[in-house]
């Protein structure tokens, strides 16, 4: 019979498996019984309550949610977004790189979250709410000859809103016609997200230019706002604000945020619900750096407030209640192996933060699952931070088995174990939402690898080593060998007019000596003969020391995947085996675990050792390792799971294999070996 006891003993830690940390609800699937309902749920009603007055007369508004760290801002958003995509359309914004362009950001971030799928529809949002204009919803024959016809379909659209001052209203018009055809959607997308076009693409799209300006990305948002007065609001929620730019070492750059607000406000942005999310603190430390003006720009401000015992207690017993449904009896608590008494104890405010409480079961839920396998704690360890349980298998000749946990505190290579199985997670996700390089933007790109020079402790980053329009796609660095400046410009625009200008910016640089070498970063191509930005990349690169690096889209993952991790440092968001890291010991992580060392482009920068080829199965066994090391003990079936899971193109038998590999090698120890599959327990040696 299977005791509840025998599955906390072989399951991984049910409150291990939370991602706690902040992000996109796009990438975030929130199931709806993921939830309890009561958490939030006043705030929820006042949210929806503000939505509605949008929806009656169009008029846009603002909202400031605050709350402390861990009390549950981003994953509100992600339930506001599932509880009312219904009646508007979500988009999230997270931080940016560069406040110069701001706009771009939270256009390309608006047309990126439009273009997802929202729960129980076929189509993206973009095009639920182009097939809700008149174009689409007028008699059937007049639609599909507005349709078919891309001029007829135009001037209907400028006939409709002619006194709504649209922007460029033959382009704008003319490419939502294109997001109809199949072999047109991609690029009017990416023309409609500010990517910088090719010649051809922007030939077939009938456009003569893209939206490179901050004033040209406002004004497509605009028109978005204003034609959206006849479908549903937009809600701009901004997110994980604490990695934005800063002002100065005091002020981080709030200001351009609430200037973004004003603006949508003073210039009459129609049908949008603006939501800034923001930790308490961080916003009263930057307050003073935003105008009276921009703060009087917020309609209504609300603040998360702690959950109750009650929350609490059915936040455990959601989490725990997948294991107990395993047992062949159920437990008498809905809370095993916690109790009420526990949670009293734990809360004795009868009121916590939910990061809070999950941490708390976390820790405790450890524990228990060591004092089942043994309860004895030898005396000479009680003042030790760390605690050991000898474990001796019958027929045993050799000294015991010892598992090693900690009292007090949590053990270093269960930090180290658990940020790479995090890791791993993360690098998933980014893997699946970034499919090219030019889904992200050259500042974005530049500031992703700015962030990982520092976290590799490389001396004097300075950011813009070009000047002019292109500043934000460039950087220098010092050279720690022979303490040279290396200059850096990273560009993926596929428009040859664009490169030609940052070549040419990069040749200025060069002749003012700014920097002794150049990497051009880019993956696209750079043109031919007959071409300007040919010719003077030609000149800049051959016979010289300047080199251009082709990144594969992998390292752009591992920057990406790193990027993640510092946004939910810097909110106070990154729980690793109970711990709230800061960037500072995410960087030391980051550079311990080596896992950057995979990325080629640092290695063709030369800031990196080339990695060594790990054999076939290596990758397999870390993960196995790192599981049993945060968990201590674990069923076999269960570490086989995990891995195939990890890795699908592994069997079950490869998996084995390894666990024995790792029994050789006296990491690990089954701890009965000739028990069923099903049965065995694999414990960490000390």
């Amino acid at each position: 019979m299977t005791s509840i006891k025998n599955i906390i003993q072989s399951e991984v830690n049910p409150f291990d498996l939370i991602d706690l940390k902040p992000g996109n609800f796009w990438g975030e699937k929130q199931d709806s019984s993921d939830s309890i309902d009561s958490i939030h749920q006043e705030v929820i009603g006042e949210v929806e309550g503000v939505l509605d007055l949008v929806i009656r007369d169009n008029r846009s508004r603002s909202l400031l949610l605050l709350g402390d760290s861990g009390s549950g801002k981003s994953y509100l958003l992600g339930r506001l977004k599932r509880i009312l995509n219904s009646k508007a359309f979500f988009a999230y914004i997270g931080p940016w790189a560069d406040s110069d362009y701001i706009w771009r950001h939270v256009l390309r971030s608006t047309v990126d979250s439009l273009i997802q799928v929202p729960e129980g529809q076929q189509e993206s949002q973009l095009m639920l709410w182009l097939k809700s204009l008149s174009a689409f919803t007028k008699d059937n024959s007049i639609s599909q000859l507005l349709q078919s016809d891309r001029l007829k379909f135009i001037q209907h659209l400028k006939k409709t809103y002619n006194r709504a001052g649209i922007y460029n209203p033959d382009f704008f018009f003319g490419v939502l016609h294109d997001l109809t055809n199949p072999e047109l959607q991609q690029i009017a997308c990416e023309w409609l997200r500010g990517d910088d076009l090719s010649e051809e693409s922007m030939e077939l799209l009938k456009v003569r230019s893209c939206i490179d300006s901050e004033d040209a990305a406002k004004n497509i948002l605009a028109n978005f706002g204003r034609i959206s007065t006849q479908t549903q609001p937009i809600v701009l929620c901004f997110d994980n604000l604490d990695n934005i730019p800063r002002l100065s070492p005091d002020y981080q750059d709030f200001q351009s945020l609430f200037n973004v607000n004003t603006t949508i406000h003073n210039s009459y942005l129609k049908n949008f619900l603006v939501i800034i999310s923001v930790i308490t603190n961080t916003l009263r430390r930057n307050l003073d750096s935003i105008p009276p003006a921009d703060r009087d720009r917020i309609d209504k401000t609300i603040k998360l407030k702690k959950i109750n015992l009650e929350q609490v207690e059915a936040l455990w017993a959601y989490r725990l209640k997948p294991l107990h449904k395993k047992a062949v009896v159920q437990p008498t608590s809905a809370i095993f192996p916690f109790d009420r008494q526990f949670l009293e104890e734990s809360f004795l405010g009868g009121k916590t933060l939910p990061r809070n409480a999950l941490t708390v079961a976390r820790n405790q839920y450890h524990k228990y699952k060591l004092s089942l396998i043994n309860s004895t704690i030898p005396a000479q360890d009680e003042g030790s931070k760390n605690v050991k349980f000898r474990i001796k298998t019958p027929g045993q000749t050799k000294p015991p088995i010892v598992i090693t946990t900690t009292r007090g505190a949590i053990n270093e290579d269960t930090i180290a174990a658990e940020f790479q199985l995090l890791w791993q997670k993360e690098y998933r996700k980014i893997q699946e939402k970034i499919s090219k390089i030019t889904f992200l933007s050259a500042p974005d790109l530049i500031g992703m690898l700015k962030e990982a020079l520092e976290a590799l402790q490389i001396n004097g980053i300075e950011p813009k080593l070009i000047s002019g329009k292109y500043a934000g796609y460039s950087l220098s660095y010092e050279q720690s060998r022979n303490r040279e400046r290396v200059g850096i410009v990273w560009t993926e625009d596929s428009n040859m007019v664009s490169f030609y200008n940052v070549m040419n910016a990069s040749n200025k640089a060069i002749n003012k000596q700014l920097s002794d070498k150049l990497y051009l970063i880019r993956s696209g191509n750079v043109g031919n003969g007959k071409l300007k930005g040919y010719q003077l990349y030609q000149q800049i690169f051959t016979g010289s020391k300047n080199i251009h690096i082709k990144p594969n889209l992998a390292s752009v993952h591992l920057l990406a995947t790193y990027h993640s991790l510092v946004n939910s440092a810097l909110a106070h968001e990154l729980v690793i085996a109970g711990n709230t890291i800061k960037l500072p010991q995410l960087q030391s992580l980051i550079r311990e675990s080596q896992l950057l060392d995979k990325c080629t482009l640092l290695q063709e920068l030369g800031i990196v050792d080339k990695e060594i080829i790990e054999p076939d199965f290596e990758p397999v066994k870390k993960l196995l390792l790192n599981l049993v090391k945060t968990q201590s003990v674990m069923g076999t079936p269960t570490l086989i799971t995990h891995s195939i899971a990890e890795f699908p193109d592994v069997s079950e038998n490869d998996v084995i294999s390894q666990i024995q590999a790792l029994c050789k090698e006296r990491k690990v120890k089954i701890l009965d070996p000739k028990a069923k599959l099903e049965d065995q327990l694999v414990c960490l040696i000390a």
